[in-house]
């Protein structure tokens, strides 16, 4: 299986010194945007790399159009109304900085717009909360090559595209009686995967206390006391792998 994140690089190499286009064509999924004419897509992504990676992974299916790229959030903001795409490709993380709290304004700014999440978060609270702020897709970038399309052809029928693990994890969750929020669940599954307060800290963009007041949570919810029966819990629930 050909993975999206190994696709994007090879997609960046497929233009020889002669100017010729060698693309990578992943096999073709209609997506096509409303009326039956292509489907516009706008890229957000601070790596200029992973952006014309995915311009090539996308243009190769003839019904698609990349009409426009924005390198970190505030272009996207800004720029997205203006150029009115029928989807936005929007990386989670851009500079350090989240995407989640853009996507309202995104969607009240563009009527019409659906949003795909890109991303290499595998934490089932990040697509859970992404889908709540109005996100139509939630899709890793080590995905099969054709999911991205995939999942823009599914949005644009109006269904929400998730991607599969993600959507396992998230169905034991929501199936489960777990007291926990999003932001616990998300620190669990990190601790359960041996990270230490200060990195969950960094990845999460919490301050170092605000992660110490959720392990306390865990422990007084979950009646567990330890890590490792935290990392048990995690297991046990579908949290970590």
């Amino acid at each position: 299986m050909v993975r999206l994140s190994r696709t994007i690089v090879r997609a960046v190499r497929t233009r020889d010194t002669d100017g010729r286009d060698r693309r990578y064509r992943p096999t073709m999924v209609a997506s096509t945007g409303p009326d039956g004419r292509p489907l516009t897509v706008a890229l957000a992504d601070d790596h200029p790399v992973v952006r014309a990676g995915l311009r090539t992974l996308l243009e190769a299916d003839d019904s698609v159009r990349v009409v426009a790229e924005f390198e970190d959030l505030p272009r996207t903001v800004t720029g997205v109304p203006t150029v009115k795409p029928d989807a936005l490709v929007l990386d989670l993380v851009m500079a350090g900085q989240s995407s989640l709290d853009a996507i309202p304004g995104l969607l009240t700014g563009t009527p019409g717009l659906r949003i795909v999440v890109l991303t290499m978060q595998e934490d089932p609270g990040f697509a859970r909360e992404a889908l709540r702020l109005g996100a139509s897709g939630y899709v890793l970038k080590d995905a099969a090559a054709d999911e991205l399309l995939l999942a823009l052809r599914t949005i644009m029928r109006g269904a929400t595209y998730l991607h599969p693990t993600l959507g396992a994890q998230m169905a034991v969750l929501e199936a489960s009686t777990s007291p926990l929020t999003d932001r616990e669940i998300q620190v669990l599954r990190l601790l359960a995967e041996g990270h230490t307060n200060a990195e969950i800290s960094r990845r999460l963009y919490l301050s170092l206390r605000t992660v110490e007041a959720h392990r306390g949570q865990l422990r007084t919810k979950l009646g567990l006391h330890t890590r490792a029966e935290l990392s048990s819990y995690a297991r046990e629930h579908g949290l970590v792998r």
